[in-house]
């Protein structure tokens, strides 16, 4: 499949959408990586579809989201180890904001330090996955579609 998805686009635009896929997808988890970057840098070079772009970007972070959302689910089950990433008291203080604000709060997921947290905090709160995915692709997609709109203002 991916072969032949690779002749018909061309090898520089296979690669350049994987490499934009990629950037989304660990910018979407705790790894500090700018998939805007990328975005803009594609925009600007002129050499692809945007919405094509915008639908490759909003992909990888929102599977970069759901692989939030799956170590989220696994998490508590560590939470008592010395290496668990915070302690029972930031634990509790997420889960009782995630719980004021419920699922609709997965509408800021695309907020730079804030959102990734925010999506594995709905895996540990047993969000269903549905609604997680439809909400997140919802803010996400639209980040990166005003991004682009404020890259190329003919968009």
């Amino acid at each position: 499949m991916l072969p032949a998805l690779a002749r018909s686009l061309g090898d520089a635009a296979m690669i350049a959408y994987l490499t934009l896929f990629t950037a989304a997808l660990v910018a979407a988890t705790v790894m500090p990586l700018q998939s805007e970057a990328v975005l803009v840098g594609l925009l600007l070079a002129q050499t692809h579809p945007a919405l094509m772009l915008i639908l490759v970007a909003t992909l990888g972070n929102v599977a970069g989201s759901i692989i939030n959302w799956y170590l989220g689910r696994a998490l508590l089950q560590f939470q008592h180890r010395r290496w668990f990433p915070c302690s029972t008291r930031q634990l509790d203080r997420a889960q009782h904001w995630y719980r004021r604000w419920g699922r609709w709060s997965l509408l800021a997921s695309w907020v730079p330090v804030v959102g990734d947290p925010l999506t594995v905090m709905a895996g540990v709160l047993r969000e269903p996955l549905l609604p997680f995915v439809v909400l997140v692709t919802l803010a996400k997609g639209t980040r990166y579609l005003v991004l682009a709109a404020l890259t190329l203002p003919w968009l």
